[in-house]
């Protein structure tokens, strides 16, 4: 009988044990661009993806900045080495860092944002952001006085030319009078640059201008408030950052691809695969400034446009060969 009752509590014992092990948070950590974090963008748009990840679903949470491209493969090494259970890289510019680092470490899962990268332990997120640029340049034909457009890009690749392409096919479409001014910083991380490009574009006849660009377009709503003139955010909400000058932004739920990725793994679900995202997915969008009245034509126009995008009456051109 002893024996038994000794044998029972180890058993009990054992089974406890197992369920503190299973009961083992996820541990997911990400790797940002050379923005980093406090870009009020890309960056920081993937952070609130793992946050929300950590508070609804109890996973364990980290990142790592990148200060220079070079840092890429040391700092996804460095989070496989430390035991981490899945790996975001967040951004282009890190496509071959993960494929270089990522059949080193087959038992580790590893998240790309805005690439593929095709290994049977990464899952690829990108997005039709030409989708919700078309969106932004509709909203910028029909709220400009001047019919002059400024566009500003980060650096001049196939990701940002979505955009460019997508948000010049939209405000052609709506105004074909329109003049669009479009410039390039050459980087991700100079507000400075920014800045200038959008001073520039301001006193050529610019009254709002859009931006793909980073933490460099910080530099687009600076120059927004110091001619008192309009922008449009990209990525996260940037309307939050001046409602009264930045009237819109196109969103890139990479907060919600990188949430996803999390729960897939925790429910034992994830896969290596290419998802993209777009309007029809939730994956992007266009939110509005609250402090600042939008008129009701323009709300109800841009509505109309994205449905038939939706449903496929409009075709979105993603290059400028398509335009």
């Amino acid at each position: 009988m002893k024996r038994v009752l000794i044998l029972s509590l180890v058993l009990a014992l054992v089974l406890a044990f197992g369920s503190m092990v299973a009961a083992a948070p996820i541990k997911s950590v990400m790797v940002t661009d050379v923005g980093g974090l406090g870009d009020q963008s890309f960056n920081d748009a993937a952070w609130r993806g793992l946050c929300r990840a950590e508070e609804e679903l109890g996973a364990s949470v980290g990142v790592v900045e990148s200060s220079m491209m070079t840092d890429y493969e040391p700092n996804l090494s460095n989070l496989a080495e430390s035991g981490a259970d899945l790996i975001w890289a967040v951004g282009f510019l890190m496509t071959d860092a993960v494929d270089n680092i990522a059949p080193l470490y087959p038992d580790i899962k590893f998240g790309l944002i805005d690439a593929v990268v095709d290994h049977p332990n990464v899952a690829s997120f990108t997005f039709k952001d030409h989708e919700a640029s078309y969106l932004a340049g509709v909203f910028a034909a029909l709220w400009s006085k001047t019919g002059k457009i400024g566009f500003i890009g980060g650096m001049d690749v196939p990701v940002i030319e979505r955009f460019e392409s997508g948000f010049r096919a939209g405000v052609k479409d709506t105004n074909p009078d329109a003049e669009i001014l479009i410039g390039y910083a050459g980087n991700f991380n100079d507000p400075g640059k920014g800045k200038e490009l959008a001073l520039t574009q301001y006193n050529q006849g610019a009254d709002i201008i859009y931006h793909a660009a980073g933490a460099t377009g910080l530099g687009l709503i600076e120059a927004a408030k110091e001619v008192d003139k309009f922008a449009i955010g990209v990525d996260s909400d940037q309307t939050v950052l001046d409602p009264e000058h930045v009237v819109a932004s196109m969103l890139k739920r990479v907060d919600n691809a990188v949430f996803t990725g999390v729960k897939d793994l925790i429910e034992g679900q994830f896969v290596a695969t290419h998802r993209e995202l777009g309007l029809a997915e939730g994956g992007v969008g266009l939110a509005y400034s609250k402090g600042i009245e939008i008129p009701a034509s323009i709300v109800e126009k841009i509505a109309e446009v994205e449905q038939a995008i939706i449903d496929g009456t409009i075709v979105v051109p993603g290059t400028r060969a398509e335009l």
